[in-house]
């Protein structure tokens, strides 16, 4: 079997592998991506950078760029510590210009979180929300009044939850509960987004909001706007009701992570990125010479590439990044040793709902200041393999709510390590003999 080889294979189709190979297409780094469907593929949508710290006080971050700073000098071993500052910016202002320029754009304010309802009518704290959500944003800072629309046969989304549960900080919530047009029975989002696509489907569902509107100043409705420019639907339903028309996020599997996929897997391959989704790594070995041989199989055919450099993405647990037994946790491809407590009783508190988090969430692989995964010796494992996103020890995205920033501010530092080992391969002498 012929190898393929390349400068740079990132594992993983995650937000971080997303992330990596958005950066490494920009550089001209010669880059293959593998990768099954990532999490992203269950994505809100937000794009959060830092909202809750510290963790234990479940305090709401108002400055994620300072909250970012009180991080690193509280837990020096956060990977948002091992970045600068100005280098976290720069990842997250990439990504979102890319999404931007590539008809996706989000909204945000620089030096503040947004606060955006969440499907079961919480208040999430984000950095950056897509642009078809932003109304949302005004509607509940200013409180307007507003209208929630929900459908008959769309389960896990409630118009009447979300309004219960804020009845007090938003009082001027309505709700209504009509027909989707086009569809009957069981609806999912994206079917729904995709009846969307039709004009008469469209007009039809401005009608029937329009009938119920009485005098609010907005409509919210489920994150199905269509999955192609859904800022475009939700300007022509607006124009129709005489309203601001914006979404709200689902229960995912939803329409938003599909929309940030598709952005990526249609633009990625425009910047010279081999990309192979849906396939998987079943072994990786490292040559005489120092590159790595990857094996990939999946059920039509298998394929090799030999990559000078690696970037690893895979993911926790629902990525298979890491895998867990009996025994512990380890990481699934390399074998590198996983930070995690000394025994399994010691996973998880007593209390499930403990303050400080479980210890699993925080465990990972441990990276030193280049992310460059650490062996049991303390030292880098490999000198040409980095390391990005959830895998990555001594963080708890789930509860700071950072997923997407973390993501993107590892898989940048990722990157410029491997753009390093690049440019110094390529000033070595070549082999004689």
């Amino acid at each position: 079997m012929e190898a393929i080889e390349c400068d740079l294979m990132i594992v993983g189709s995650g937000m971080a592998g997303m992330a990596a190979s958005l950066f490494a297409g920009q550089r001209r780094i010669d880059t293959v991506q593998v990768g099954v469907t990532g999490e992203i593929q269950f994505a809100s949508g937000l794009l959060d950078l830092l909202g809750v710290h510290p963790i234990t006080a479940g305090s709401a971050v108002q400055n994620p760029w300072e909250g970012i700073r009180q991080l690193a000098k509280t837990r020096p071993n956060h990977p948002y510590a091992r970045l600068p500052l100005g280098t976290i910016r720069t990842a997250m202002e990439t990504v979102v210009e890319f999404l931007n320029q590539a008809g996706l754009p989000y909204f945000r304010c620089a030096d503040r979180n947004l606060r955006m309802v969440t499907p079961v009518g919480t208040v999430k704290p984000t950095y950056a929300v897509p642009e078809t959500m932003a109304a949302g944003v005004r509607a509940l800072e200013e409180k307007w009044q507003t209208l929630l629309v929900d459908f008959h046969g769309f389960k896990g989304y409630s118009a009447l939850q979300i309004k219960e549960t804020l009845r007090r900080e938003w009082p001027g919530l309505r709700t209504l509960r009509i027909p989707f047009p086009g569809l009957a029975g069981d609806l999912y989002a994206e079917r729904m987004a995709m009846a969307l696509h039709r004009p008469e489907n469209r007009r039809q569902l401005a009608e029937s909001i329009a009938e119920g509107l009485g005098g609010c100043r907005a409509v919210g409705v489920p994150a199905v706007l269509g999955l192609y420019r859904p800022q475009e639907v939700a300007a022509e339903l607006g124009d129709r009701i005489g309203v601001s028309v914006f979404e709200i996020p689902t229960m995912p599997p939803g329409v938003t992570g599909l929309r940030l996929r598709q952005t990526f897997e249609e633009r990625l391959p425009d910047m010279g990125i081999r990309t192979w989704y849906q396939q998987k790594v079943s072994s990786v070995r490292r040559l005489a010479d120092g590159r790595f041989r990857f094996e990939l199989d999946n059920t039509i055919s298998a394929k090799t590439v030999v990559a000078n450099s690696a970037v690893l993405a895979s993911g926790r647990f629902f990525g298979r990044g890491l895998t867990a037994d009996r025994s512990g946790i380890r990481e699934s491809l390399f074998g590198l040793p996983v930070v995690q407590p000394s025994s399994r009783d010691q996973w998880h508190h007593r209390d499930l709902l403990n303050p400080s988090g479980h210890p699993i969430n925080r465990a990972g692989v441990e990276v030193d200041s280049h992310f460059r995964p650490l062996g049991r010796n303390g030292a880098p494992a490999f000198s040409n393999l980095t390391a990005a996103g959830s895998i990555l020890a001594h963080q708890d995205w789930i509860r700071e709510k950072c997923g997407s920033g973390l993501a993107i501010a590892t898989a940048y530092g990722a990157v410029q390590q491997a753009i390093s080992i690049c440019a110094a391969k390529k000033k070595q002498p070549p082999v004689v003999g």
